[in-house]
C-alpha cells in the first residue's frame, strides 16, 4: 500500500469513526437530560457511553485531521486547523468540520472544569455541542464521498432524523416547561 492510500484510509476511517463517537455521544447526552427519553436519564450505563464516546471522539478527529495534513492530494495545511473556510477546495465543507471540531474541543475542555464556571455559563457551552453536531453532519455529507453507496446514505439520514427528532422533542418539552412557570 503506497503512503498516499494508507493516508487516504487512514482519514476516512478516523473520520467514520470519530463521527460515530460523537453521534453516540450526543444521543446519549441527550437520553441522560431528556425527558423524552426519561427512563433512560439515570443509567449507569448510558453516562458510562456519554463519558467514553465523549473523549474518544478527540484521539479519532485528531487522527483524521493529521492524516489529511500529511496527505499531500488532501491541500490542507496547519493553519486550516485553526483558521476555517481557507482551504483552496471544499472551503464550505471543510470550514465547517473546522468549526466543529473548535466547538468540541470548546465544549469538552469546559466539561473538564464544569466545576470552575457557573451552572448556567456551563450550560450554554455545553449546548454549543448541538451546533457542533450539526457543522458535523454539514461536514460529513458535504465533504463525503461513501454516500454513494445507498445503504450509507440511507443509515447517515436514519441517525440525522433519529438525532433530529429527539432534539426537537426535547425543545418542545423544554418551551412548554418555561411556559408553563
Amino acid at each position: 500500500m503506497s503512503p498516499e492510500l494508507l493516508l487516504w484510509v487512514l482519514a476516512r476511517a478516523s473520520g467514520v469513526a470519530s463521527t460515530v463517537a460523537l453521534v453516540l455521544s450526543v444521543v446519549s447526552g441527550m437520553a441522560l437530560r431528556s425527558g423524552a427519553l426519561g427512563w433512560l436519564s439515570h443509567n449507569r450505563a448510558v453516562r458510562a457511553l456519554h463519558d467514553l464516546t465523549g473523549l474518544l471522539w478527540l484521539p479519532l478527529g485528531a487522527a483524521h485531521v493529521v492524516a489529511l495534513v500529511l496527505d499531500p492530494a488532501a491541500r490542507i495545511a496547519p493553519i486550516d486547523l485553526l483558521v476555517p473556510f481557507g482551504v483552496p477546495y471544499g472551503r464550505l465543507a471543510i470550514g465547517l468540520g473546522t468549526v466543529s471540531a473548535q466547538l468540541l474541543v470548546l465544549v469538552m475542555v469546559t466539561g473538564w472544569l464544569r466545576r470552575h464556571y457557573a451552572p448556567e455559563i456551563w450550560l450554554f457551552i455545553h449546548r454549543l455541542s448541538y451546533v457542533a453536531f450539526a457543522a458535523l453532519v454539514a461536514h460529513v455529507f458535504l465533504s463525503g464521498t461513501d454516500f454513494a453507496a445507498p445503504a450509507i446514505a440511507a443509515l447517515a439520514w436514519v441517525v440525522v432524523a433519529g438525532v433530529a427528532a429527539v432534539f426537537a422533542l426535547r425543545l418542545v418539552r423544554g418551551l412548554a416547561r418555561n411556559a408553563a412557570r
